[in-house]
């Protein structure tokens, strides 16, 4: 008797499941007089294959892949650059590299790929700025990113600005960080701009003028969609830190 509930009760589901999603109507009838064997059916052919192509499965098979494999992004951005040798795959080679934390060997991989029609790709240009940075090597990724600007005057990136104010930063010119900084917080889509902005303030001295930052940073999260606060946890958590200590 409790098989039977529990297949009157899948078939009823699966039923409503069918119609709801506009399947063909033929499974109605395989549900309804098939038991279980309509049951095991439907799911094998009309919903497991539905949950690997979602992009939350995809993505749950891809970090399933990567922790059986952590090499396999690397190894097979690596093959295809060696294998074609385009710039293209070779930025992914070198995109996975610092992702990968390899630092060095991207940066001569960004390098290799920055020659002729892409000698000042702003792309590319950002992304070894990116792996310089990483590297410990704030100046030259300072260069790099002055070097885009003048060679790409057009070109626009929040990212690419937070990157060069934390490279102008870390190279030890506060003065012109600041600069940075208050022009990224006035139209950075996230919070680690006015948070970073507020840090260096405070680290000169002008701790009034970092709670205003934060306090006004804070008072925009407030009225925020809930999807901001959530995606900015770490950074909003950070500002009432910093608040608090300032």
């Amino acid at each position: 008797m409790p098989f039977f509930i529990a297949s009157i009760i899948l078939q009823a589901l699966l039923i409503i499941h069918c119609i709801k999603t506009g399947r063909n109507q033929i499974w109605i009838w395989v549900l309804a007089l098939l038991s279980y064997a309509g049951v095991i059916a439907y799911v094998a052919v009309e919903i497991v294959p539905d949950m690997f192509r979602s992009r939350a499965a995809r993505r749950a098979a891809r970090g399933v892949s990567r922790a059986l494999d952590p090499g396999r992004d690397l190894r097979q951005a690596a093959e295809r650059a060696q294998a074609s040798g385009n710039v293209a795959s070779r930025q992914a080679w070198a995109d996975e590299l610092a992702k990968q934390g390899r630092h060095t060997e991207a940066i001569e991989v960004y390098r290799s790929a920055l020659t002729g029609l892409y000698e000042f790709d702003p792309k590319l240009m950002l992304g070894l700025a990116g792996a310089q940075f990483a590297g410990g090597e704030p100046a030259a990724a300072r260069a790099t990113l002055e070097l885009l600007i003048e060679k790409n005057p057009d070109f626009m990136s929040p990212d690419g600005h937070l990157l060069y104010a934390r490279a102008v930063e870390a190279s030890g010119d506060k003065a012109k960080a600041l600069e940075e900084y208050a022009a990224l917080a006035a139209y950075y889509p996230g919070a680690e701009a006015a948070v970073r902005y507020a840090a260096l303030l405070r680290k000169e001295g002008r701790s009034e003028e970092s709670r205003r930052v934060l306090r006004e940073l804070l008072d925009q999260a407030r009225i925020a969609p809930a999807y901001y606060r959530r995606t900015q946890k770490e950074w909003l958590t950070a500002a009432e830190r910093d608040r608090g200590a300032g």
